[in-house]
């Protein structure tokens, strides 16, 4: 039987190469959820609705905060500043 030890040098290599892979899926999420969410305001507004709704933008930042805490809720914010601009 062989057992293999690594540094915490290397362990610490192999978990930051973990995260930027993390990172890469979530940066590209981000971009599709930005991508859907245009979509949801083109189709909301050329059937004569507004921009934003904000009882669903209230709904995001609920799910985030409890999943998350208060950062959930900024991340919410910033999740939806970036899929409708600033209101």
């Amino acid at each position: 039987m062989t057992i293999t030890t690594t540094t915490p040098e290397q362990t610490i290599t192999d978990a930051r190469a973990r995260i930027d892979a993390l990172d890469d899926r979530i940066i590209g999420l981000i971009q599709e959820r930005v991508a859907v969410s245009a979509v949801v305001q083109e189709t909301r507004i050329a059937s004569g609705g507004r921009r934003v709704s904000l009882t669903r933008e209230n709904e995001i930042l609920r799910h985030y905060s409890d999943a998350l805490g208060k950062p959930g809720t900024a991340l919410a914010m910033t999740l939806l500043e970036l899929s409708r601009g600033r209101i």
